[in-house]
């Protein structure tokens, strides 16, 4: 499936990805700037959390709630992990082990450590106002 789409359409592209995927794990493949952490911020408000913060890039790792407490998902980037043993030091697998969704920025960086059910996002920039994402 692909979406060729622009930002105010991100809710309706949002929807659209999750109703389609196939497993609750999605690993996001696209070159800095083309809007994975965007793009995961409206998955997580359809999904209903009740904070959509920022990219994880310096702490790894945002954990998200719906409006009543319960654990709604995850939000990896993996950009500035130097090698997978970091993944692994931070407890990774723990994390994977949860019932909840899993978004991944840059999972190039833990090849071995993505599931293999792990639904694969692909995001190309067409133009400064346009995308097109592949699932």
């Amino acid at each position: 499936m692909d979406i060729t789409y622009k930002e105010q359409e991100l809710d309706q592209v949002a929807k659209q990805l999750l109703g389609k995927s196939n497993s609750k794990t999605l690993a996001f493949h696209a070159p800095m700037g083309a809007g994975k952490t965007t793009l995961i911020k409206a998955m997580l408000r359809e999904l209903g959390a009740i904070d959509t913060g920022s990219s994880p890039t310096f702490g790894i790792v945002n954990e998200y709630h719906n409006e009543h407490g319960g654990l709604l998902a995850y939000h990896f980037d993996f950009y500035r992990l130097n090698d997978e043993m970091e993944a692994l030091d931070m407890g990774l697998e723990d994390y994977l082990d949860k019932d909840c969704y899993i978004f991944m920025e840059w999972p190039e960086k833990i090849p071995s450590l993505v599931p293999p059910d792990t639904q694969k996002i692909t995001i190309d920039i067409i133009d400064p106002h346009r995308r097109k994402v592949t699932l």
